[in-house]
């Protein structure tokens, strides 16, 4: 049976990165005898010009139809306003295939230095659907609104339904990959209504898992303590924009956005997203490290249960670092875009 993996370039670097991953991808299936398929459609501002969106509603289907995505960064800040089809594909796939939970690991490697020097091994395990983001928090409208010049306000939501999830997602995964402690993040101490419910939910959660120590940290305390001692935590389990900005933070103490893969997953559907955005100043220049995307993909491989091909996509991923000579210019490496891939795929054939 073939698996069917739908590829959505983006804007900026994306279609650059999304072929080194695409070419990746189909070398390290092809070395474990895994029958791949590839399709790619348009998303970002291809897709407004050919078809008036940014996301189409067959972009949309086919996703649903598709065993996982592989979703390349996305220019959103500069699109038009949503009535002029300036939709978030990012947001709205989030919302339209239930990926409650986005999954960020920030890890360093031993050959790649870290701005402190001290190694990162952790997983943030955000939630995805609501909190204070104005494009997935209401069904129909936005969650930002300005009643009178002057004056903004924007909607929190946070349901019980929501922080189940999530906080179920981060406790199998600690389970799973053998991590002893969970870290609950909030601002309880303020928002007690909304993060009180996040919270109890939560604690409800951890009962079920009596071998986890689980521990309730503030998120600037969270914050400060990911600086002074990343080792500290295993699991962040967060609300959307909490969890949204400490895991980027954990990414750059791990070495970079570069590095930092990640998926969102529900209960039927996944996808695959690079942490890092679009960045179009350096489109088209061969310059851009695919490593976070093709991240990503191997993570969305393991999640559809094909552990094998994501295993030696994440150890060419591995050797490829360990040297100078095989990392991007922005790992202090000599190679771009394409041939890093290319270095790839030789590393993985020559492991089988």
């Amino acid at each position: 049976m073939t698996l069917t993996l739908l590829c959505l370039p983006g804007d900026g670097i994306g279609p650059e990165i999304m072929a080194a991953t695409r070419d990746t991808v189909a070398a390290v299936c092809a070395s474990h005898g895994v029958a791949v398929a590839l399709p790619e459609a348009e998303i970002g501002f291809a897709a407004l010009a050919a078809a008036g969106t940014t996301i189409a509603k067959a972009v949309i289907d086919a996703a649903r139809a598709a065993d996982g995505v592989i979703l390349g960064p996305v220019s959103h800040n500069a699109y038009p306003p949503v009535a002029e089809g300036g939709r978030n594909p990012s947001g709205v796939l989030r919302r339209e295939l239930g990926l409650f939970a986005n999954i960020r690991p920030a890890r360093s490697h031993s050959a790649v230095p870290t701005p402190t020097g001290a190694a990162v091994d952790l997983v943030v395990v955000r939630e995805n659907l609501e909190g204070f983001y104005a494009d997935r928090n209401m069904h129909e409208g936005g969650g930002e609104v300005m009643p009178v010049p002057g004056v903004a306000l924007a909607m929190r939501r946070i349901t019980a339904e929501n922080s189940r999830n999530i906080a179920r997602a981060g406790y199998a995964l600690a389970a799973r990959e053998g991590r002893g402690k969970v870290a609950l993040i909030h601002k309880a101490n303020v928002m007690r209504l909304s993060d009180g419910l996040f919270l109890d939910c939560c604690r409800a959660v951890a009962r079920d898992y009596p071998q986890i120590e689980t521990t309730e940290v503030l998120v600037d305390a969270a914050a400060a303590l990911l600086v002074r001692d990343p080792g500290a935590f295993d699991v962040l389990i967060a609300t959307n924009m909490f969890g949204d900005i400490l895991s980027d933070l954990a990414a750059e103490l791990a070495g970079g956005l570069g590095l930092a893969a990640s998926l969102n997953h529900g209960d039927t559907h996944a996808v695959a997203q690079a942490q890092h955005g679009s960045a179009p100043d350096l489109a088209g220049q061969d310059v851009a490290n695919p490593a976070s995307l093709i991240g990503s993909a191997a993570m969305l491989l393991a999640h559809l249960g094909h552990a094998g091909p994501a295993a030696s996509l994440q150890d060419a991923l591995a050797r490829a670092l360990r040297d100078p000579a095989t990392r991007t210019s922005d790992l202090g490496g000599a190679l771009g875009t394409r041939a890093f891939a290319d270095t790839l795929c030789t590393l993985i054939s020559e492991s089988t």
